[in-house]
């Protein structure tokens, strides 16, 4: 049967649609099914199960126990529920009510102790002579134990010690360091920040390692002065470095100065120098009195949580506004 040349002839399927040819440099993707799709996002959750595991068994679940804990009594009532009495008899102890306001001091010094570490860290990054020397100097401290940066001040800050002698020779009274309930609080904190702050110091030099050094140079090339390119390029720039820094300083501050206080002041003098961890530890380790030490500790995380969310919420305003 004839072909009308108008019509244009069929091709085979084959022909029509010819096969993929893939070169060199072209690169196939296979196609996932549903259960590699299902499989990458169950992956994260296997992978994180085991620390959050450790966490729900070691802390988690401790801390639900020391807050049930928190409302049963001692002594002659040991095991028996007293609802809120631990915490009425912690609001009416004079001595805890100077730790809190010791907390709140903390509080109040803790931008001078994210500081001082952040600062340095500027100077060795932006390569002060000696930048080198200065990073091994002033991690140095950090390798020290809290009892003997203790022993080493409690030498040094004694009324008849060096440092008063020094004072003497320049015609200043001697000052009671570790003996007056106005000075005492700010020694400890001082030479807690001393012995701790190496640890900061390393954490800021991570955070300038991702900086982009354009914006220094283009803050540079605009004449800006050092204060300016710190407020507008450094810390709007190492902003999450900041806030891990003040979160974990804070920490530290509440929960690690235990080993300073014991043995430069033992929470003197008049109870001055008095922190939630050393009263949880009087209540516990000397008057066996494990629930109102729980009741104390609960108070503790809750102030830590609080005060860290605070921090933190005032952090990223203060960047936004930089």
């Amino acid at each position: 049967m004839p072909v009308d040349e108008a019509t244009p002839a069929v091709r085979p399927a084959a022909a029509a649609f010819p096969p993929r040819r893939v070169g060199s440099g072209a690169r196939v993707t296979p196609r996932r099914g549903r259960g590699g799709r299902r499989a990458e996002r169950v992956a994260p959750y296997v992978l994180l199960a085991p620390a959050l595991l450790i966490l729900l068994l070691l802390r988690f679940w401790p801390l639900l126990l020391g807050v049930n804990f928190s409302f049963t009594g001692d002594g002659d009532r040991d095991g028996l529920a007293v609802g809120l009495d631990n915490y009425r008899e912690l609001f009416g102890d004079p001595l805890f009510l100077g730790a809190l306001r010791n907390v709140g001091l903390l509080v109040l010094l803790l931008p001078v102790a994210v500081a001082i570490p952040g600062l340095l860290a500027t100077f060795i990054y932006l390569r002060v002579p000696g930048h080198r020397l200065y990073r091994s100097v002033y991690f140095f401290p950090a390798v020290l134990s809290p009892v003997i940066v203790g022993a080493i001040f409690n030498l040094l800050l004694a009324f008849d010690g060096p440092l008063n002698a020094l004072l003497g020779g320049v015609g200043l009274g001697p000052v009671d360091w570790l003996g007056d309930p106005d000075v005492a609080m700010f020694v400890v904190v001082g030479v807690h920040v001393w012995a701790t702050f190496g640890m900061a110091l390393v954490v800021f030099l991570a955070g300038f390692a991702t900086l982009d050094a354009s914006l220094l140079d283009a803050a540079r090339v605009d004449g800006a002065s050092l204060p300016q390119t710190i407020r507008h390029v450094i810390v709007p720039s190492l902003s999450r470095t900041i806030q891990f820094v003040v979160v974990t300083t804070m920490i530290g501050m509440l929960t690690s100065m235990f080993g300073l206080l014991y043995v430069m002041t033992s929470g003197g003098p008049e109870g001055s120098t008095y922190l939630p961890e050393y009263y949880i530890w009087i209540q516990q380790g000397q008057l066996n009195r494990p629930a109102l030490a729980s009741a104390a500790s609960t108070v503790l995380f809750l102030i830590m949580l609080v005060v860290g969310l605070l921090q933190i919420s005032l952090l990223r305003r203060a960047v936004r506004e930089a």
